[in-house]
Parts: C-alpha cells; structure tokens; sequence
C-alpha cells in the first residue's frame, strides 16, 4: 500500500510546486494508470522564515519546523520531507519532533552521487548551505566525497540571486550565464559534477545547459521519496 508524504512546503512555494508535481508524475511513471501520489502538504510563509534565517534565528525556525512535521504526523503522514535545502540545518529538531522517518536530502543527494562514482562535486546554494557544515558534513562524512564552494564574492552572489530574484519568480538569463560561468570555475578546480544545492537553482540552469553532471535536489529528493512510499 502506497504510504502518504508530508510535506513541508513553502520555502519558497516557486519550488514546492515542483515537489507536488515531481511526486506525482513520478508515481504515476511508476505504477501507471491514474495513480498518483498520497500527499499533505504544510505550507509555511517564507517571508518568517526567511526572517528569522538573515537573525541567526535557527532555534525558532527549529521548533517552527517541528510544529509542522508533527501537525503532518497528526494528519496521517508516514514520511515527513522538507521541500528546501537551506532549512534542513534544523533537520535535527524535526527528527525529535516526530516519530514516523524523515527523509534529509542531503542523504539522497549523497546517494546519487555515490551511484554515478563521482568523488569530487561542486555545491551551489544559499551561503547557509555553502558556508555551514549541516550539508557538506554529510557529503564528506557519510558519502565520502570532497566538496568544493565558490569564492567568497560568488557565493555572496548566489545568495543574493536566490533571495532577490529566484524565490520571488524571477530567473533571467543573465543570472544563469553567471551561474554557469560559476559552475566553470568550479569544474576547472576539479569538479566532477555540480549539486544544484538550492531547490530553485535547477529552475534557472537546466542539466543540459551544463557540461558535467548536475545534481538537481528537488528532483533527487522526490524519487528518493517515492522509493520510500511504495516499499
């Protein structure tokens, strides 16, 4: 029997909407038919959250976030996911909160990866993610991969873009050429692929468009989601 997904969502909604769609054409993929995807989503309002990350506030997004994995749990979900990146630095806390499995998507990620045998990957997101070891500790960690970031001026750029532009909707081919000539650096210092580490950023810079394998995380977390709901 397929198991029902929690969702928290709204971090921003530009890729939560991703996830709902993701999980369901990935379902119907799987099993055919009309399936598609048991789901609950908790959407948030990021302008507190998105608030409370530019404080330093990460107690209060804490407990916010295991309010809604918990109302999740009370409305029969079986697995919990955060549609985001960024904000599983309070992974830890959610896991507390709950006693049904939380799936992180820097594990499916790490995984991923693993599969192709990639051992050296570039990470693009927030600075949060970039600069704090809540992500790349589990990449280097579990995953046994060598992580590599921008320079300081690209990722305060990539912070910016994300917080000005793609969370808003707005995704210019400017900002993709100045991704990927990112990306480029990266590669050159020995990058074997490129986690797109952001769930907007694969919104802007489509895997074709880049020349080594990109890690799209919304995408990765979904089927490693559905893995879960239908075994």
């Amino acid at each position: 029997m397929m198991k029902t997904i929690g969702v928290i969502g709204g971090m921003s909604w530009q890729s939560s909407k991703f996830y709902y769609q993701y999980l369901n054409e990935i379902v119907a993929e799987k099993l055919g038919g009309s399936h598609s995807a048991k789901v609950l989503m908790s959407s948030v309002d990021f302008s507190e959250i998105e608030r409370f990350s530019f404080e330093g506030n990460w107690v209060e997004i804490g407990r916010l976030m295991a309010m809604e994995a918990k109302r999740l749990e009370q409305s029969g979900a079986d697995i919990v996911i955060l549609a985001t990146n960024t904000i599983h630095l309070v992974a830890k806390q959610i896991e507390e909160a709950i006693s049904i499995p939380f799936l992180h998507i820097a594990r499916a990620t790490g995984a991923s990866i693993t599969n192709r045998n990639l051992k050296k990957v570039a990470l693009l997101g927030t600075q949060f993610t970039m600069e704090k070891d809540f992500y790349t500790k589990i990449l280097k960690e579990d995953f046994k991969l060598e992580v590599l970031t921008p320079k300081l001026e690209e990722r305060q750029y990539i912070q910016e873009l994300i917080y000005n532009e793609l969370v808003k909707g707005q995704f210019t081919q400017e900002a993709k050429q100045k991704c990927l000539e990112i990306i480029t650096g990266l590669q050159e210092k020995g990058a074997e692929g490129v986690i797109l580490g952001c769930t907007e950023l694969p919104i802007l810079i489509p895997s074709q468009e880049v020349t080594i394998p990109s890690f799209d995380t919304t995408m990765i977390h979904c089927l490693a989601t559905i893995d879960f709901a239908l075994n």
